[in-house]
């Protein structure tokens, strides 16, 4: 077995280790959700926290860690008898991103259950992780259904597996962390809410601290027994640390000054709902312990609110985690208890918790590029060339579909064979039975009953009887976005709408749980601004800088994105695209323009790539040029006021009907 890195030779990351800390004394926390770049020593931490925790007492043969003690009653493998037990190190259980639901979840034998009544269940993830650690990675890249799966288990301390009436429960109670690249792609506010704490985690700018970091690891990797060895005295000292908290937890009094000043921050901060009181207040109880008192100080619920509210202050997928600390600090000055025990006042004079306790996470509200205050666009070292305008507000946009029925990544813009959905048919299973269609099922073992010497009122059933349901739902697209950055756009109120609209479009993508891509061109050629991600906040950025002049490149523009279109269908051929070009239709600079930029809009026609066109012509003289191009992609053209929700009614319909025609 390999040896973990030590908890305790982690540098830095103060925030992150008293977060996996707290949760280790207190799993009631709700878990943490570990933000950051990569190379931060996210996981390295997360492994290193399940050598620390107590070992857990389970019954033996028991595939659930039922507690010998308490037995849960409606355990699979149950009933069990109270008694002693065996004990074992507590588990760490890692989620991979490719996981099916069966593998989360368990996996419930349909075959037995209806042959023979039997509910045989091979436990999954949840299962394994009771009583210990389940670690996801990369959790913004999971499916949306199996963090919803993840999360409810976790809030509920159990898990349930339905299939076709069978019905299993078993105890899934752990430690929840997850890590996460935000440059990858945000979790929606909905998951990020039922994460209980939160921390960004940086690498360090000291250069002593990035030398001590590489000297450890170095260290580590040359012999890891040894390392280990060096560090198991701080090891032993956070391990008795941990269970004197957990035993001194209960006797932790929340009085109602920190009750009152827990209220009064969430109200303060506009987070919904009242989850996050509750999180505030387990987590500030759990400080108290890991301190050793039994009193709730100003400190402990100022870093609470630092651990559990940054990511519930986000209101839309632009908006950067974040917490004004001088607003916190004026709102515990103003609802200091008089029953607090810390008589200087929050944070215990400066409400900075003790070093023990890590560091504050700031965590401010970082502000996106603007173009300056008025909105002006700024001159630029070029004459020809105008710096960045900011976008209009965006508004709600029609919704714009891919055509057919595709089989892409679970989402909510187009039709698609999915596993989640409304039921359309049923078909021989291919490898494990996940959905049964009961009624076909039936259809296709009852001419053989007579001929299998059935005798009793049960159907004999046999497995080529069973039957897959298929099912419709819908499905993520590729949204690639190629905008026109010429100087026909550099009008200040127009590009200004322009963006407004495109900017409309990446949230509407965002709720749809597509990728995104953006393509621009302006002068003499065009560029990828931004590389298909799951990150639409990475794409509003690039759009909020974009500056804008020069000639308009049209073919180059639909030829570089022909190109992201062909090596993406390499990496994710399941997945289908959808082109919105967002152009005045106007072609300019080089020989013959016009007739290489239709021929370039010819090629996505003959390879069926659904397409819109975004009008930007404004003025009372109109070319319709824009409306050429669309013909030429085989798409349709829609203007900026058409692109509103509330405009006109077909748009969808008419990018079928073209598409079909």
């Amino acid at each position: 077995m390999t040896t973990p890195f030590p908890f305790t030779a982690v540098v830095g990351q103060d925030d992150l280790r008293l977060a996996l800390l707290l949760n280790a004394v207190s799993p009631a926390a709700g878990g943490v959700l570990v933000r950051g770049e990569k190379g931060t020593a996210k996981s390295t931490a997360v492994r290193a926290l399940s050598a620390l925790l107590p070992e857990v007492a389970v019954v033996p043969g028991c595939r659930f860690s039922c507690d010998p003690a308490a037995p849960d009653p409606s355990c699979p493998d149950g009933p069990h008898e109270a008694g002693a037990g065996a004990a074992r190190p507590a588990r760490m259980v890692e989620l991979p991103v490719g996981a099916s639901e069966d593998r989360l979840v368990g996996a419930l034998d349909i075959e037995r259950a209806l042959a023979e009544g039997v509910k045989a269940f091979e436990p999954g993830l949840l299962a394994d992780a009771h009583r210990g650690i389940l670690y996801v990675d990369e959790v913004n890249l999971l499916h949306d259904h199996l963090v919803d799966l993840l999360l409810d288990a976790a809030a509920m301390g159990a898990s349930y597996v339905e299939r076709e009436g069978v019905s299993v429960r078993h105890a899934a109670r752990f430690l929840l962390v997850g890590t996460m690249n935000p440059e990858e792609g945000e979790l929606r506010p909905q998951l990020l809410d039922r994460f209980g704490l939160t921390v960004e985690v940086a690498a360090s700018r000291e250069p002593d601290q990035r030398v001590e970091v590489v000297r450890r690891r170095l260290a580590y990797d040359d012999d890891p027994a040894a390392f280990a060895a060096r560090w198991a005295e701080e090891e032993s000292g956070v391990r008795q640390r941990i269970v004197a908290a957990r035993e001194l937890l209960p006797q932790v009094r929340l009085g109602d000054g920190a009750l009152r000043q827990i209220a009064a921050t969430c109200a303060a901060f506009e987070v919904d709902g009242m989850r996050a009181d509750i999180v505030m207040a387990r987590t500030a109880t759990a400080l108290a312990a890991w301190a050793g008192r039994t009193d709730v100080l100003a400190e402990d619920v100022r870093q609470a609110a630092l651990l559990a509210l940054p990511h519930r202050r986000r209101r839309n997928p632009f908006d950067a985690p974040g917490l004004d600390e001088d607003k916190l600090d004026e709102t515990l000055e103003q609802f200091s208890g008089e029953d607090d025990p810390d008589p200087d006042g929050p944070g215990g004079g400066g409400g900075r918790p003790q070093p023990d306790s890590g560091p504050q996470s700031g965590g401010d509200t970082a502000a996106r590029p603007e173009a300056g205050e008025s909105g002006e666009p700024q001159a630029s070292g070029s004459a020809q060339e105008q710096s960045a305008v900011r976008a209009a507000e965006p508004f709600r946009t029609k919704v714009l579909t891919v055509p057919g029925i595709g089989a892409g990544a679970a989402g909510r813009r187009s039709r698609a064979r999915t596993e989640h959905g409304r039921t359309t048919g049923a078909r021989r299973p291919q490898g494990a039975l996940t959905k049964l269609h009961l009624a076909a099922t039936v259809q296709a073992a009852a001419p053989h009953q007579r001929a299998r010497g059935r005798s009793g009122p049960g159907l004999v059933i046999r497995r080529d009887d069973l039957r897959q349901a298929t099912r419709e739902g819908r499905e993520g697209n590729l949204v690639l976005f190629v905008v026109d950055a010429s100087g026909s756009m550099a009008a200040r109120q127009r590009m200004s709408a322009v963006k407004g609209a495109v900017l409309s479009l990446l949230l509407d993508a965002y709720q749809r749980r597509d990728k995104v891509g953006l393509v621009t061109f302006r002068g003499s050629g065009a560029e990828v601004a931004l590389p298909p991600t799951s990150s639409v906040d990475a794409a509003a950025v690039r759009l909020e800088s974009l500056p804008t002049g020069g000639r308009t490149p049209l073919a180059a523009g639909l030829l570089k994105a022909h190109e992201v279109l062909r090596v993406e269908g390499l990496r994710d051929p399941a997945r289908r695209a959808l082109v919105v070009v967002v152009t005045d239709g106007r072609a300019t600079g080089g020989p013959e323009p016009v007739a290489l930029a239709g021929r370039a809009a010819r090629l996505f026609a003959a390879g069926q790539v659904a397409s819109v066109v975004v009008d930007c012509e404004s003025g009372p003289v109109r070319l319709g040029l824009a409306g050429q191009l669309a013909g030429e992609l085989g798409g349709t053209a829609v203007t900026l006021d058409e692109l509103r929700a509330d405009s006109i009614a077909g748009l969808v319909k008419g990018i079928q009907d073209r598409r079909a025609a």
